[in-house]
């Protein structure tokens, strides 16, 4: 086993609690935390990764560039700038939920295979990512099938194999609100809503009515614990 973890951090609930758990939980000498910039129209949760990053107390922390993925993406996402509106989580139907049209095409499999190199080149073998079982939508690159059979490709490298790990694949939002209770996590500085921030004031404010707006709202109420974020409604 490597002593360096690649970590990616959206900034997001799950990702950022994923950080604090394996900074805390891993065993690792040396953490790098990967955020990336894709053209999400929620990019607000960026500046939330670097405070998370900090607190985590990671080696580093790297934002990489991949804007040129918006103009490509943005018809097949509404999570991308430009594309068309995020709907409500009232609005999807029983087809959409199985893969709503918030998710953006294959962007786990190149994130994590960007990640994966940039392991195998930090001499690492070791990266996690924070797929967990959504409670009201999914999508198929935060599956155990999906875990399973991109290691099935990163194994065979015949020199320095790469293994990414996804400790909340099996864990509800509400669980994961509770292990980043237990481990301090300041929720107040993640971001979840996949429309940025509605607000014009100092404080950002999240819609409230979003699929990643609900189902955070849900995780905390079923945890029985306060979240610290404004919302719109």
């Amino acid at each position: 086993m490597s002593d360096t973890a690649i970590v990616l951090i959206s900034g997001g609930m799950d990702s950022s609690v994923l950080l604090h758990h394996v900074a805390r939980d891993g065993g690792f000498a040396v953490i790098h935390a990967l955020s990336f910039h894709y053209g999400q129209r929620h990019a607000i949760e960026l500046e939330r990764a670097a405070v998370q990053a900090y607190a985590a107390g990671v080696h580093s922390h790297r934002v990489i560039d991949l804007e040129f993925m918006g103009p490509l993406l943005q018809a097949g996402s509404t999570l991308i700038a430009g594309g068309a509106d995020v709907p409500d989580l009232t609005d999807l139907d029983e087809e959409a939920l199985r893969q709503p049209p918030t998710y953006v095409p294959n962007r786990n499999m190149m994130l994590l295979s960007m990640a994966a190199a940039y392991a195998e080149a930090q001499g690492a073998a070791d990266v996690y990512y924070g797929a967990q079982a959504q409670d009201e939508y999914g999508y198929w690159d935060c599956t155990t099938d999906f875990l399973a059979a991109i290691n099935a490709v990163l194994a065979l490298n015949r020199k320095q194999p790469v293994t990414i790990h996804a400790p909340f694949v099996n864990k509800s939002k509400a669980e994961i609100v509770t292990e980043g209770t237990r481990l301090g996590v300041d929720f107040a500085n993640t971001w979840t809503c996949y429309r940025g921030d509605t607000g014009s004031g100092d404080t950002p404010v999240a819609c409230g009515t979003c699929p990643s707006c609900v189902e955070r709202r849900q995780a905390f109420n079923k945890a029985g614990i306060t979240d610290p974020l404004a919302y719109a409604r």
